[in-house]
């Protein structure tokens, strides 16, 4: 097998057959002639490969699923419009009424929101093990799936993904790692065991900002199985476009990591020292709880990095005051964002669900884009500045 790089670049694309075109086209259609009564029957019975509707699959979109299969060393990929149509697939697909999710908190909010609110409307059932130690008795004959991040959104939390897979595969209970934030230049949870990964693809993958994505990955069976009802059925297709220009970020996703790991690192160790900074959560420092489970499965340690701040108000003062972090949502960006998980990503939450995981009034989440390290910890420190001068006033 080609190395990662190569991949990255090769896997899933070839030259148009019809045109030569070295990039793979853009294919905005919605349906693809099938030629004849007998070969439509064949297609729509699943007994000949080709496109039908691109619902369920299109051209540029398969080239996506094929070089995400590729990079997460899987059979095969389905992809999706975005993160949360893929959470919602694979949920809709696996489970029943009766049945249970148990996850391995933090989750981002909308992914733990649609466990514990849509899908109890449905009759699932959804149970937060707490931590690994106590996973294997929590689960129930009721449960159908294990779900977890590796790291966690927002404070980056590191679970041992080998020891999820064996407790998984002992009690014959499928598993699934949303692999987000570390990205298969990372991790590749399928080395461990685990079933199934997923990806909000708007984030590294494409890595610019500009598309909205997810892919599933995993076994051919399964993956086969979630086409066929939880896209076929929920309709959350992922637009040619979009896949085109997720096809471009994963080209240079090997590159940008690297840079993203290495800015993240030098901005965690700076604000470790920092008097106003009561903690810094990120898996690369060894004073992190995860820190050696994290060397162990991970090829760096990303480009997120958390910090708690004394109070929401600290947390806000030093938001306003930064120039080159943009406060936005998401992350895995060129460009650094920065955002307050209580009152964004996690807002939807209870106040006392947020308090349990450990997501505070004074959590700040900052993506670390490619610029340069240096330039990004002058403007931290500018903005630690007012925020030491915020908690001062408070006091």
């Amino acid at each position: 097998m080609k190395r990662f790089r190569t991949r990255a670049v090769h896997a899933g694309q070839r030259p148009d057959p019809l045109t030569g075109a070295h990039a793979t086209p853009v294919y905005s259609t919605s349906t693809f002639a099938y030629g004849s009564f007998e070969r439509g029957a064949r297609l729509f019975e699943g007994e000949e490969a080709g496109f039908i509707y691109s619902r369920i699959g299109n051209p540029t979109v398969r080239a996506f699923e094929e070089k995400m299969a590729s990079l997460e060393g899987a059979e095969d990929a389905v992809a999706f419009s975005s993160g949360m149509a893929a959470v919602s697939a694979l949920a809709f697909t696996l489970l029943r009424p009766g049945d249970e999710v148990v996850y391995l908190a933090p989750l981002y909010g909308g992914t733990e929101g649609f466990f514990l609110e849509t899908l109890q409307k449905f009759g699932v059932i959804a149970t937060d093990a707490g931590d690994v130690e106590r996973l294997e008795a929590r689960l129930s004959p009721a449960t159908r799936l294990i779900y977890l991040e590796t790291p966690t959104n927002p404070n980056l939390c590191i679970y041992d993904l080998a020891e999820v897979a064996r407790v998984a595969r002992a009690h014959g209970i499928l598993s699934c790692v949303d692999n987000t934030f570390a990205t298969p230049y990372l991790t590749r949870p399928l080395e461990f065991g685990i079933d199934l990964v997923l990806h909000s693809a708007t984030k590294y993958l494409g890595g610019h900002g500009d598309a909205l994505g997810g892919v599933l990955a995993g076994p051919k069976e399964l993956i086969d199985a979630v086409r066929m009802e939880g896209l076929r059925h929920l309709g959350g297709a992922l637009g040619a476009f979009e896949a085109f220009l997720l096809l471009r970020g994963l080209k240079t996703l090997p590159l940008r990591m690297e840079a993203h790991c290495a800015g993240a690192l030098r901005v965690a160790e700076y604000l470790a020292k920092h008097p106003t900074v009561r903690r810094v959560h990120y898996p690369g420092l060894p004073s992190h709880p995860g820190h050696a489970v994290a060397r162990r499965q991970m090829q760096g340690f990303g480009g997120l990095v958390s910090l708690e701040l004394p109070s929401r108000e600290a947390a806000g003062a030093f938001l306003n005051s930064l120039e080159l972090f943009t406060q936005a949502v998401s992350l895995g960006d060129v460009e650094s964002l920065a955002t307050h998980p209580a009152s964004t990503t996690h807002q939807l939450l209870e106040p006392a669900l947020r308090e349990r995981h450990g997501i505070t009034e004074g959590l700040v989440r900052l993506s670390i884009g490619i610029e340069d390290p240096d330039d990004l910890i002058a403007d931290l420190e500018q903005a630690l500045e007012r925020a030491t001068a915020t908690t001062l006033v408070d006091s």
